[in-house]
């Protein structure tokens, strides 16, 4: 039986969202980019990646899959709240969401969201955008949010797994490079925020829990931290390099087999299938560069368990708070000035 410490009565589980066919496309990409004055053609372009992929996103069936995963595992250690579940971007909207708790009677909601990272975008844009629901809802709640989850060890330990499968995928030969990867933000977007910090921590985390028979100390000790999925005008900047960019310049350096590690990411959506599977994966093969992309956490146990152990943190004054590394764990409560939004450009062109 637990020691009650916060009496949560649901669970919101919220994401990014994507689109389920290809008549959702466009659409989904227009909420995506509301307000940043991005033209049509540009939406059209990245319309076409989603093509590839029949014009449906992956991310939605895999939180699907991931609820189900995370309902059975609390079922097992007799967590009994119910889960929601509500998207930024796409249905289920968190705004349509909420509304359903408020129908059902829910009094203190917690959300889990699918970003690992302290960002404004990874973080305080989701609390934003819960409580926008709310107050369009009328709810008599507020929605707590679980903390950023980059240095626990069921976001970890899959990672490294799916590092060693990686690496014991080469024959003999050279030693692999690691190279991980996450997502692009804006530079200004990254120093108001741990971000880069937190990839570093986990980056080390990862290589440092890799066992010595799958990783040398060559691969162990020479790693790099890159990004990808850039977007915006280009005169503001991003954090770089970029992925491809980097495998340009290991080529030169004469590095010919490499392993790409995702390690912004939970799961194989679009930005894992694109970025890197295609954009990525084609440019390392032009450049004579054998790659292999390591798994995502998805679906790994620990990485279930882990939400069950986060939930568990806010619901009980005896459960265990896991964290390794030296950075600390976030605040239950995020500060006032947490994370803040960037500040966004002007468009040009005589546009308001």
């Amino acid at each position: 039986m637990l020691a009650v410490k916060r009496p949560y009565d649901a669970i919101l589980f919220m994401s990014f969202g994507g689109p389920e066919g290809p008549d959702d496309v466009i659409e989904f990409l227009e909420n995506v980019t509301r307000g940043r004055g991005v033209p049509r053609e540009r939406l059209e372009e990245v319309a076409e990646q989603y093509a590839m992929f029949g014009g449906k996103s992956p991310i939605n069936d895999q939180n699907r899959a991931l609820i189900q995963a995370v309902r059975s595992e609390l079922d097992l250690h007799g967590i009994d709240l119910p889960i929601y579940w509500g998207n930024r971007n796409w249905h289920p909207f968190v705004t349509d969401t909420v509304a359903e708790m408020v129908a059902d009677g829910v009094q203190r909601p917690l959300a889990f969201v699918t970003s690992a990272y302290s960002t404004y975008s990874g973080c305080r844009q989701y609390r934003e955008d819960m409580q926008r629901a709310c107050d369009a809802n009328g709810a008599a709640f507020s929605i707590d949010k679980i903390r950023a989850f980059w240095h626990h060890p069921g976001f970890i330990g899959p990672m490294a797994e799916g590092v060693e499968a990686a690496l014991r995928s080469f024959a003999d030969g050279p030693e692999p490079r690691l190279v991980f990867v996450a997502h692009s933000i804006p530079v200004s977007m990254a120093a108001t925020c741990d971000y880069q910090a937190q990839l570093a921590d986990a980056a080390e985390l990862v290589v440092r829990s890799l066992s010595p028979s799958s990783a040398p100390n060559d691969t162990v000790d020479s790693y790099d931290i890159v990004f990808q999925s850039r977007s915006g005008p280009p005169q503001v900047p991003w954090l770089e390099p970029d992925i491809c960019d980097h495998l340009a310049a290991l080529a030169q350096q004469g590095v010919s087999r490499v392993v790409v590690v995702p390690i912004g990411f939970i799961s194989d959506h679009m930005e894992v299938m694109f970025d890197l599977d295609t954009q990525a994966a084609q440019a390392a093969e032009s450049l004579g560069i054998t790659m292999v992309r390591s798994a995502t956490p998805g679906l790994h146990p620990d990485f279930v368990a882990m939400i069950r152990e986060l939930i568990a943190e806010r619901i009980s004054a005896d459960a265990a708070v896991r964290k390794l590394g030296p950075l600390q764990v976030r605040p239950d409560t995020c500060p006032a000035d947490c994370c803040p939004a960037p500040q966004r450009p002007r468009p040009t062109g005589g546009q308001d």
